[in-house]
């Protein structure tokens, strides 16, 4: 055929057919596929399955005003169940691709802050009565509200923030960076601002083979690279015999051991969960146990923590998915609110602590996953992950941690649409970013930039561009920052 001959364009073939399936989720419409859903859900689950493990370690070893233990079996079979329950809920309700399971922090405090004056009957109690109260705010549409009621800006800074505390957290959780003992700095990189150890090199090979692949756009990155990491740490582990880094009360800690779990094949691969705590609340105990203020307020806390941990993860893990519309809000938020809701009190009622959104989710969508079917398969991963406990504890921290560090960058990058000329909104943008990593939490870098933005807003005699809503909350977040002097004046400890 000649150089110069034309050819008819071809003509674009009938739209593929859709199935029930594809439908339901919005798969094709949200540009993804069974496939890349699939992925994701893998994806997630591996990124955040240390929480069978990690919850049963907080909650199942710590003993109540009683001295009862609840035990590591039992909280780690409830803790696998619930997560795997609300998760599918998540995605056949929610229809996004957000993972739920018992909350890190929340489930310190509970064990720490309210079970140590009380039963673990009654401090599950409160936590059921924290996930009912926000259930409430959610039906009433309270929470939807705020939601709406944050200014775009903000948004984006939570998103920012919450990139920058997740590769905290995969530093942190691999002993890339530590706290050091006696030191004049905060944290410090490796052992006595050294990198040492096998499970180090095992991270830092992970995270660079991670980093590669997502340069490289290569498909799966992410799970490729978390599944890699792991077959790397088992060889290690094989070869070197490298060791736990706490392997009792009584035994010298091993600053250069792993993390939380030793990376070996497991001998036997089922096991029997252990549901024998369902159920087991008593949902106003509280009251009788310490004074009702204070049981008040230790409700106020947790409620505070979750509705707000929830709305940023949400904002984050959503806008790094390309979920959110032009005002940088989900459509159909208020199901994904009711379910996260509801996960809080039925975490209560399972003794694990409150379940909730989980920012690892953004593994998930690192990998392509859009849609809630993403979330059916990280849910039923965690319904076998109950009887496969063992399977479970192969994947250490330091494997799993770089892809965290990974997704951290990438919910970073939306730093660029933020308009830092604009003082009034770029300093609590600002305030959201840093404090949410620098005090590990994010209802606390929410709290620091609905504040600074309200009384800035104020004082510049821009008041009445501030909603109605963000007086109440910054309010609130007053209260909450305070509560200790709040609990002093109302003479409860």
């Amino acid at each position: 055929m000649s150089s110069t001959a034309t050819t008819t364009p071809a003509q674009p073939g009938p739209p593929r057919a859709q199935g029930a399936l594809d439908r339901y989720f919005s798969i094709t419409a949200r540009g993804s596929s069974v496939r890349q859903e699939v992925r994701g859900g893998l994806a997630t689950f591996f990124t955040m399955a240390y929480i069978v493990v990690l919850n049963p370690l907080i909650i199942g070893t710590a003993a109540d005003a009683d001295g009862r233990v609840l035990g590591v079996p039992a909280v780690a079979a409830a803790t696998a169940l619930v997560a795997g329950v609300l998760t599918i809920v998540m995605g056949v309700v929610g229809r996004y691709p957000f993972a739920l399971a018992a909350g890190l922090g929340l489930n310190a405090f509970v064990a720490f802050g309210i079970a140590s004056q009380m039963s673990w009957a009654d401090a599950m109690g409160l936590v059921v009565l924290e996930g009912l109260i926000i259930t409430v705010l959610v039906l009433t549409g309270f929470r939807t509200a705020v939601f709406r009621a944050i200014p775009a800006q903000l948004k984006t800074a939570i998103s920012v923030g919450i990139g920058l505390f997740i590769a905290l957290i995969g530093f942190v959780d691999a002993g890339f960076v530590r706290t050091p003992a006696g030191a004049a700095v905060p944290l410090e990189l490796g052992v006595g601002g050294q990198l040492r150890g096998w499970p180090t090199v095992v991270f830092v090979v992970g995270l660079l083979v991670t980093a590669l692949l997502v340069a490289r756009r290569t498909r799966g990155a992410i799970l490729v690279g978390i599944l890699a990491t792991t077959a790397l740490a088992l060889v290690v582990e094989a070869v070197v015999g490298v060791g736990p880094a706490f392997a009792g009360p009584d035994a010298e800690p091993n600053p250069v051991g792993w993390r939380l779990v030793v990376p070996t094949l497991p001998t036997e691969l089922l096991s029997a969960p252990d549901l024998s705590l369902l159920g087991q609340v008593s949902l106003f105990g509280a009251f009788s146990r310490v004074a009702v203020i204070s049981a008040v307020l230790l409700v106020f806390t947790l409620m505070l923590a979750d509705f707000f941990d929830t709305m940023g993860t949400v904002v984050g893990v959503g806008a790094e998915a390309g979920l959110l519309d032009e005002r940088r809000e989900l459509p159909g938020v208020q199901r994904v609110l009711l379910v996260d809701s509801l996960a809080a009190a039925a975490g209560g009622l399972a003794n694990t602590s409150s379940n909730t959104t989980y920012i690892e989710s953004a593994a998930g969508v690192g990998e392509g996953a859009r849609t809630g079917l993403a979330s059916v398969v990280t849910g039923v991963l965690f319904l076998g992950a109950m009887f496969f406990t063992p399977l479970v504890q192969v994947v250490p921290f330091e494997a799993a941690t770089p892809a965290l560090v990974i997704v951290g960058f990438l919910m970073v990058t939306q730093v660029r649409s933020i308009d830092f000329t604009d003082y009034g909104l770029a300093i609590p943008a600002f305030l959201t970013i840093v404090v949410m990593p620098f005090t590990y939490s994010i209802s606390n870098g929410i709290g620091a930039g609905f504040v600074s933005y309200v009384l800035i807003q104020a004082v510049t005699g821009r008041a009445r561009a501030v909603h109605p809503l963000l007086w109440v909350v910054a309010a609130l977040f007053l209260v909450y920052f305070a509560i200790a002097p709040v609990r002093a004046l109302f003479g409860v400890g």
